[in-house]
């Protein structure tokens, strides 16, 4: 199982995790292929439209914490008559390395995880319909899901009412243990509308709910605790988590339309869990057509959450509470994203079979600043006294999408 700092999945859309609302990606969330261009210059509405034929390859390159993911990506979108679309994702993370969990507690590693996806869309009307299953498949996890989603146009498409679901089961096993597999079952719902404010601007009010049950720690992570033997001063022994979780997130984006050729947008995202984690999210972007074929963007997002109810960097002895926990993504943290993106048009008129093209290169420098979470790399003279951790990683994405 990769470890939560490690989870790493960049498919071209990466985002700094939001209240570590899912325990599979903590620091990086992958939202899927994006095109810098595909952020929209204009914020005037149109009426309901199947997904654009398309194809993105992508490459994507992580660095930081000790670990290093990379792999390609490929996303394939075709339409059949004017109410079919469908669309394929082909996707691998190759990772590498020793995260600070892993350094401190176990071994280096190398493993690969792969994932497949489909999505069928069906417009009647103002009305579009979605399906689609994802599977993921690594050394000691399985992940296999499916959504469906439905949006409706209201008010001379004005407005956009939207819902959605997803159902997940997952196996869990551990490297070296064949008797050990735990499952785990998810179950998201979300709601959102959208509303043209005005000739240039467009809003979004979302809301979603996250229910988990079952296994919900990684089965290699431990805890550690104050202990007189040993000559640094403390022990381990491994984590042990509630097996229900219930988490909640609002988010409000919008995104206004410049006069010349550019558009600024903003969010802010609100998460709470029955865990005890509270976090913030904000963002803020700009996006510019520079040059007839060129287009840049520019983010700035930070991220503060608090600490779970039952973490703790050092506990004062073996097993004393119910639930142990000291993972990072956890406690108390801080974090900084920049993203600097470009995208040039390849191709402006037909060739063969192909409408038009682009390439795209989006760089991303994060940090997040653990404010409890200590470095056991770095002796002290008393446990506990180590210095905090800090990470910083840089993720690069190449792609190519292609109009047919």
């Amino acid at each position: 199982m990769v470890p939560p700092a490690a989870r790493v999945v960049v498919a071209a859309a990466t985002e700094v995790a939001e209240g570590a609302s899912s325990m599979r990606f903590p620091i990086i969330v992958v939202t899927g292929l994006m095109v810098v261009a595909s952020a929209g210059l204009t914020a005037v509405s149109e009426a309901a439209v199947l997904p654009e034929e398309r194809i993105d390859v992508m490459y994507h390159y992580y660095d930081g914490g000790g670990i290093t993911v990379e792999g390609p990506s490929v996303l394939v979108r075709k339409q059949f008559g004017e109410s079919f679309s469908v669309q394929g994702k082909y996707h691998v993370d190759t990772i590498s390395g020793a995260s600070i969990d892993v350094i401190t507690t176990a071994s280096p590693y190398r493993e690969e995880r792969t994932e497949i996806a489909g999505t069928v869309d069906y417009l009647r009307g103002d009305t579009l319909l979605s399906f689609g299953v994802v599977r993921s498949d690594e050394n000691d996890y399985k992940g296999r899901s499916f959504n469906i989603g439905v949006s409706q146009e209201v008010f001379a498409a004005m407005t956009t009412l939207s819902m959605g679901y997803v159902r997940g089961s997952d196996e869990i096993g551990r490297t070296g243990e064949p008797d050990f597999l735990e499952e785990l079952d998810r179950h998201s719902w979300r709601l959102g509308v959208t509303q043209v404010v005005t000739r240039n601007m467009l809003a979004e009010l979302s809301f979603e709910t996250i229910t988990d049950k079952g296994f919900l720690n990684n089965p290699y992570r431990q805890v550690r605790y104050l202990d007189p033997e040993p000559g640094r001063g403390y022990s381990f022994q491994p984590e042990v988590y509630p097996r229900r979780r219930t988490s909640n997130a609002v988010a409000l984006r919008t995104r206004y339309h410049l006069p010349y050729r550019a558009a600024v947008h903003a969010e802010y995202r609100y998460f709470s869990d029955d865990w005890g984690i509270d976090a913030h999210a904000a963002r803020i972007g700009y996006t510019h057509a520079t040059l007839p074929r060129l287009i840049l963007d520019i983010q700035y997002r930070y991220y503060t959450q608090g600490a779970a109810d039952f973490w703790s960097d050092l506990y004062p002895f073996r097993s004393a509470q119910n639930f142990l926990a000291r993972d990072k993504e956890l406690s108390r943290y801080d974090s900084h994203a920049v993203r600097l993106g470009v995208s040039y048009d390849l191709l402006r008129s037909r060739m063969a079979f192909i409408e038009r093209g682009t390439v795209n290169f989006v760089y991303d420098w994060i940090t997040a600043d653990y404010r409890d979470f200590r470095d056991l790399r770095v002796s002290a003279e008393s446990p506990g006294e180590e210095p905090t951790y800090s990470l910083s990683a840089n993720v690069f994405q190449l792609y190519f999408s292609f109009w047919f």
